[in-house]
């Protein structure tokens, strides 16, 4: 299961926002409904469909020189739902409709490449999502990728990352993956445990992960990325010892690891609502805080770098994160495909949430854009603020000199508030949140938020 700040595709995030962080109020410890990620700003509930008048204009303004411009396609298949699974995927899709699918994907890159916003650039980054986009086969993964090359070309992309769910792949298609262009290969593992694999809804199990591993290994990927989920259904604190264990032997370049919550639209919160249940039967904030630290630990001991709230590298001079890092600082984003959302030209968009509307629309001519948000000049520099400080660092000075803004001015009241709670630093140019502000900042970034959007049920 991808998730959050690596990736964007789907339609609402909702967010428990009855938390309150240490030292403000007592701190809700339990896992109850809600999203705890933040991904973007201002929060989603404020997107409307009066929004998409101005991404029309902006699609047909110039680009502001310097900006980069990176391409996301989200590939909603998946062969089975995972129950804690929110994003936009479908399991019961043919061959045709998934056909049908690439084809108007590539159609709707092919109208966007005649507007004024691509002006002469080429592509810095491209990201492959979903959903599972390893579930295409060979031929359909290859086409793909010709013809969206033949629109617009990838001569000079930095990074191209490819999401996986391990049993999907065998040599022959991770070799064909190699071969399209992918420099960053993410395997979607989650839990190591068969048992914890199966109640958790994941379609893989334990073997196919050391094949597929292996497998891509052997084929040379520039950067293979693992992901891990603390605190899913029925984890344990031997299991999760076994699987920071099982990590380190397989020693990938990168490593994320994702706190487990369980948002409206999942199977889980159904049961969890046909039960009459509040709490979620994960484990709670505090524990799951408490592996994922103890997971970056094994991983420093072993020579890696906690670069982010999720991600700890290997290698940092042989690792980077150019979607992220990139999208955090303001890059376009042409996102296509279903419930697929990005930023162009200064505003905010998604396309259409359902699979029909959207391959309609594109057959009839159209974009498939519904909804749209154009942040004032603070939004967005609450944006890229909040953002860059799931990194754990930030340097007031960039945001000065590309806002003309002090932060510690703008935000000296939460900045205050987070320094008592004992989470955040300021040293001379630079804000440091300490490993404890960094597993919970999610939770402090709403401190930040405007007040119109502190209660929105989204974020």
């Amino acid at each position: 299961m991808p998730l959050g700040n690596e990736h964007m595709s789907e339609m609402s995030q909702p967010v428990d926002t009855t938390t309150a962080p240490s030292g403000q109020a007592a701190e809700e410890k339990r896992t109850t409904v809600g999203n705890y990620f933040v991904s973007n700003y201002p929060p989603f509930s404020f997107w409307k469909k009066e929004g998409v008048d101005d991404f029309e204009r902006a699609i047909a303004r110039p680009p502001e020189p310097g900006t980069p411009l990176g391409l996301y396609l989200h590939i909603p298949f998946c062969r089975k739902r995972c129950h804690f699974c929110y994003f936009r995927v479908y399991t019961d899709k043919n061959a045709a409709a998934i056909n049908g699918y690439l084809k108007a994907a590539v159609k709707e890159l092919e109208c966007y490449r005649r507007q004024p916003f691509i002006g002469d650039r080429s592509l810095d980054f491209v990201y492959f999502g979903g959903g599972t986009p390893s579930y295409l086969s060979v031929d359909q993964l290859t086409q793909l990728t010709q013809e969206l090359k033949g629109v617009l070309p990838w001569d000079r992309v930095r990074e191209v990352t490819f999401e996986c769910e391990p049993g999907t792949l065998t040599s022959h298609k991770l070799k064909a993956i190699r071969e399209l262009g992918v420099t960053r290969l993410s395997l979607g593992i989650e839990n190591f445990d068969d048992h914890i694999l199966e109640i958790n809804g994941r379609a893989h199990r334990s073997r196919e992960i050391e094949r597929a591993y292996g497998d891509a290994r052997e084929l040379g990927f520039p950067q293979i990325n693992i992901d891990l989920i603390a605190g899913m259904v029925e984890e344990t604190e031997e299991n999760w010892r076994r699987c920071i264990e099982k990590t380190l032997a397989l020693s990938p370049d990168s490593v994320t690891i994702y706190q487990m919550e369980v948002p409206y639209n999942t199977t889980i919160y159904k049961e969890m609502k046909e039960a009459g249940k509040l709490v979620a039967p994960v484990a709670d904030w505090e524990t799951k805080r408490r592996w994922v630290k103890e997971a970056f630990h094994a991983l420093e001991e072993a020579g890696y770098t906690v670069g982010s709230a999720y991600t700890a590298v290997k290698d940092k001079s042989k690792t980077s994160f150019v979607y992220r890092d990139q999208l955090w600082a303001g890059a376009d984003l042409l996102a296509l495909g279903v419930a697929s959302f990005g930023h162009i030209g200064g505003t905010h968009y998604q396309n259409q949430h359902d699979f029909e509307p959207y391959v309609n629309a594109i057959l009839d001519g159209k974009l498939p854009v519904y909804r749209g948000l154009t942040p004032s000049a603070d939004e967005r520099l609450i944006r890229e603020f909040i953002l860059q400080l799931k990194l754990g660092r930030s340097r007031c000075s960039y945001f000065n000199d590309k806002f003309g803004t002090d932060v510690l001015e703008r935000f000296a009241e939460p900045i205050d508030r987070i320094r008592k709670w004992g989470f955040l630093s300021v040293d001379g140019d630079e804000l440091r949140l300490n490993r404890e502000g960094l597993l919970q900042v999610d939770r402090l970034l709403h401190e930040f938020f405007l007040p119109e959007h502190r209660n929105a049920r989204y974020a």
